[in-house]
């Protein structure tokens, strides 16, 4: 749900109203005039609006004590969404309001669904939700009990800004004020005169951390055949969670590579990022690399928000996939023999998280007699799914080479899983593996490269870590799927 427009209204006995506080959201005013389209009424300016607003509530200084807009037979008020009749400009509704003296609060949600004919108010989320919301502010301002003190009243006017940034960001409300106390550590109290973005929810008060983790996704195509090209690519997100005191604290990342290291490419980053050299942007993959492509280092300025964030993406075009496989498959009679090499290339760190490889059967009767040996690590049997799992543990052997031998038998009554693209010998192996403290580009980011522009010295936590995705390798005795240049997602 979200708001086009709030106002705090200061009524003390019907004279001297005035406006204490209004903000409008922009950016749900955009969507308010795309939804309503030839419709759309604009809000009013804040004298307007507050005239309007006094004279519909029967609040206004005016000595009349009929008013035909308002009082007339035909106008059915639908309290507590009031609408306001625009001379000439339409009738702004549903506009909520809620009043305890000398307080008036009003809001105007976004209505997402057309306004004519009049839809019951019930049926509105976007009402309920303004009430409650206005409820949580009538709370906050006044206190529990609902007593006026006038100046508990001025520090919680003064916290409003902020506290609006944390329960309601660029008008979309996330939770209510009542839940958020006067004291919240969200208000600037060292930033001076510095303004809080309106993308940034909060100030951090505490231990200065800065996290920053590379993660880099390796997907491969692996057909074993001299005719078929194998195929594999390589993606990396580095994602930052920065806990710095400040309004708009000033920190730099920046990713290295080794002397042999592919330069990264393909680079974006997130919003935050306040300046960043050119030839950082213009290494793309679809280019042919002519061996001038910027290698780093790269540095990356900017000014964190609150949450997790994802700083920049990147590919890279590494030589080798870190797991080479072949795997074939023969059917003889109602058996089907399985070869299986597996070889760990020497550049990638061998301390695995965890490495598995999966072997399903499609298309097939359950499986029967499992005759099939490994050289390293354990297997286990899923016959009711046709399944083999071959878990590798956490280190290959000195050799860096595992293989898997034997034949299966499918004697079983009732019919395994099925997949229409896994016809006769059409077979794969999916490896699931994951690799910490390593990535293949070799990206990196070094503790000491972190800076961060604070008062106090912050703990700075780094990581990297390959992990794989849509990981296969294809049965090469038979027909498999063919990709030209593009992976399969």
């Amino acid at each position: 749900m979200s708001l086009r427009a709030l106002w705090i209204i200061y009524n003390e006995k019907g004279e001297n109203a005035s406006i204490r506080f209004s903000r409008r959201f922009c950016t749900v005013e955009h969507r308010a005039k795309s939804l309503a389209g030839s419709s759309y009424v604009a809000v009013p300016e804040d004298s307007s609006f507050l005239q309007l607003l006094l004279t519909e509530l029967g609040l206004s200084g005016s000595h009349k004590s009929y008013v035909a807009a308002r009082d007339d037979c035909l106008y059915r008020p639908r309290s507590p969404a009031v609408e306001l009749r625009l001379d000439g400009k339409g009738t702004l509704w549903p506009v909520l309001a809620l009043s305890q003296a000398p307080l008036i609060l009003a809001c105007l949600p976004l209505v997402d669904i057309p306004s004519e004919p009049r839809p019951p108010l019930a049926n509105l989320l976007s009402v309920s939700q303004g009430l409650t919301f206005l409820a949580g502010l009538q709370t906050f301002l006044l206190g529990s009990a609902g007593n006026l003190d006038s100046e508990g009243l001025v520090s919680r006017m003064a916290t409003l800004p902020s506290l609006l940034l944390q329960v309601c960001p660029l008008g979309t409300l996330l939770d209510t004020p009542q839940a958020v106390t006067p004291t919240a550590p969200t208000v600037p109290t060292s930033a001076g005169a510095q303004k809080q973005p309106a993308w940034k929810t909060g100030l951090h008060r505490g231990r200065a951390t800065v996290n920053v983790a590379v993660v880099e996704t390796v997907r491969s195509m692996q057909y074993g055949s001299p005719t078929r090209q194998d195929l594999w690519d390589v993606y990396g997100t580095v994602t930052c969670k920065c806990e710095v005191e400040g309004v708009l604290p000033n920190v730099t990342v920046t990713l290295s590579l080794p002397h042999n290291g592919s330069p990264l490419q393909d680079i974006l980053v997130h919003p935050c990022v306040t300046s960043l050299d050119s030839s950082i942007l213009t290494a793309s993959s679809v280019d042919n690399a002519d061996g001038s492509a910027f290698s780093g280092p790269y540095k990356f300025p900017f000014s964190p928000p609150l949450e997790p964030f994802r700083l920049c993406s990147y590919t890279s075009q590494v030589p080798v996939p870190p797991i080479l496989g072949s795997y074939q498959l023969k059917e003889e009679e109602n058996n089907l023999r399985l070869s299986v090499s597996l070889k760990l290339h020497e550049s990638v760190k061998n301390s695995f998280e965890y490495c598995a490889a999966h072997l399903p059967f499609f298309n097939r009767n359950q499986m029967g007699v499992v005759d099939v040996k490994v050289s390293s690590g354990q297997l286990d049997v899923s016959k009711e799914k046709n399944l083999l799992v071959w878990v590798l543990g956490q280190k290959f052997p000195k050799s860096h080479e595992v293989t898997l031998d034997g034949k299966i038998t499918f004697s079983g009554s009732s019919q395994g899983p099925s997949d229409p693209l896994c016809t006769g010998l059409t077979a794969y192996i999916k490896l699931y593996l994951k690799v910490p403290d390593t990535t293949l580009s070799g990206c990196f980011v070094d503790q000491h490269s972190v800076q961060v522009y604070s008062s106090a010295k912050p703990r700075i936590i780094t990581s990297r870590e390959l992990l794989s995705k849509e990981y296969y390798i294809w049965n090469s005795t038979g027909p498999a799927p063919v990709s030209s240049g593009q992976m399969m997602i």
